[in-house]
């Protein structure tokens, strides 16, 4: 098994980005991209997530996670705010965070893609072998891995009406929320997932915006719901956006 590739499941895998910024960035990418995004591909993000956080918390204490990802975009230049783009396959950046780490997520990715230091791979060595087994001993007991298991593991959400709503926070910049309010991407249902897919799909493309970069911020505070920021960008915008929303104090908290 190679040193990026960490976990694989019936439709993701779990591994480390090949410039990994902080011992705590982990991927969850899609195996096969032509993979369609549906109940048991969510199912399986889902699953991939509660497990890839465990084991996060069991090897380095992780106690709080923040996900970015792109979506029809790929980020240019100096990516100030963002990972640089590992593939054109779908894939999630998961930043766990947790007391004594050496850098933050924050600090690296205020900084040019050129100028980042990451973590150097022979550090990671330990840690990715100890997450490998928290990641095999992990799964819980719902774990699934055909796509009708998948789909028979999760309970349907029972509430009536829209699962998501879509808030108009700016120019070009949306929030997506689930209708429940949910402490954690952890409390999220395939359904609910599929409805925030479908929701920043129909995001409009106003003035040469051809994607969004998007980060899932959980609430630091009671009452505060889950957010997925989505900003849109152009080839051509004068200002990165993503530079005032790491400044928002929503998103610094989280990565700061």
């Amino acid at each position: 098994m190679s040193r990026q590739l960490l976990y694989r499941s019936g439709f993701w895998e779990i591994a480390r980005p090949r410039h990994p910024l902080t011992a705590g960035h982990v991927l969850i990418r899609l195996s096969d991209p032509s993979t369609e995004f549906a109940h048991s591909s969510a199912a399986d993000w889902l699953f991939c997530h509660t497990l890839l956080r465990a084991a996060l918390h069991e090897v380095l204490g992780v106690s709080r996670c923040v996900v970015m990802f792109a979506h029809q975009w790929h980020p240019l230049g100096s990516a100030i705010g963002e990972p640089v783009a590992e593939s054109s396959t779908p894939t999630f950046h998961l930043f766990g965070r947790w007391d004594g780490e050496t850098t933050t997520p924050g600090l690296q990715l205020s900084l040019p893609a050129h100028r980042r230091a990451g973590v150097p791979e022979q550090e990671l060595d330990g840690t990715d072998a100890a997450l490998r087994d928290a990641l095999r001993g992990g799964r819980p007991d719902a774990a699934a891995t055909s796509a009708s298991d998948l789909s028979a593991a999760v309970e349907p959400v029972s509430e009536s009406g829209p699962l998501v709503r879509t808030v108009d926070a700016g120019p070009r910049h949306a929030v997506i929320e689930p209708a429940r309010h949910l402490d954690s991407i952890r409390d999220i249902q395939p359904a609910e997932l599929l409805a925030m897919g479908a929701a920043l799909g129909a995001l409009p493309l106003p003035g040469g915006v051809s994607g969004f970069s998007c980060v899932a911020v959980e609430p630091e505070d009671a009452g505060v719901p889950l957010r997925v920021h989505a900003l849109g960008r152009s080839v051509a915008e004068e200002v990165n956006p993503l530079e005032a929303l790491l400044r928002s104090p929503e998103v610094s908290l989280a990565l700061l």
